[in-house]
């Protein structure tokens, strides 16, 4: 069953939950191993187009801006996470064969390898979000004051919560995204200035208003 469209979908929450245990827990199975791998750019594209989804955003979003408009941790994070509790686990049982791999570390032969032992150093994910998040250079970010909270806005309806987020990260259906889009040879609004989501939210004209709202949620 389809829990989300362009003009519907069910609650943040409801996507949210059933992200994580459809298509994260599938994504991230038996992480520690392959987290290294050169191909994991190849799972992640996966999970920002479910990230879409929950958030409501559009294609053209900054990357950044999606882990902390779902809620969800960004991938590469959780995958450390989950490398971190495995090699937390090997250090504590004496018996299990692969702890003197861990513990002695073997030579690295190959550079091209990336082996679980070459990053030991467990790291607290939601330090290290916050820290990436002050580093990311994405429009409007000072609207974030803590990237691991839900943020305002999770509750609503899905449709208002997805024009919520067109607004957030300044792109939605306006002049400016359309012309860069390819879609109409302007990016003028009728006031004469360039049509962005800021300016429409600025606008003294609500008509603007009243029409961003309609070709999203009408």
């Amino acid at each position: 069953m389809k829990l989300a469209s362009s003009t519907w979908g069910a609650s943040a929450n409801t996507l949210g939950s059933s992200a994580l245990a459809l298509c994260y827990s599938a994504a991230e199975y038996c992480a520690p191993v392959w987290s290294r791998s050169a191909h994991t750019s190849q799972v992640d594209v996966q999970l920002n187009s479910t990230i879409h989804l929950i958030s409501g955003t559009l294609r053209s979003t900054p990357l950044p801006w999606l882990p902390v408009l779902s809620n969800i941790e960004p991938p590469a994070l959780r995958r450390k996470a989950a490398t971190d509790k495995l090699v937390e686990k090997i250090v504590k049982h004496d018996r299990w064969p692969i702890q003197p791999d861990i513990l002695s570390l073997p030579l690295l032969r190959l550079t091209s390898k990336k082996p679980l032992w070459l990053d030991l150093q467990p790291v607290d994910i939601k330090s290290r979000w916050r820290h990436n998040w002050k580093l990311a250079q994405v429009i409007n970010s000072h609207l974030v004051c803590d990237p691991t909270i839900q943020q305002p806005g999770f509750d609503p309806p899905w449709q208002q919560w997805s024009l919520l987020n067109h607004f957030r990260t300044e792109q939605g259906h306006c002049g400016a995204c359309r012309r860069k889009w390819r879609l109409t040879d302007t990016d003028l609004c009728p006031c004469g200035e360039t049509q962005t989501m800021s300016h429409i939210v600025e606008s003294p004209d609500k008509t603007e208003w009243r029409l961003i709202s309609g070709t999203l949620c009408g």
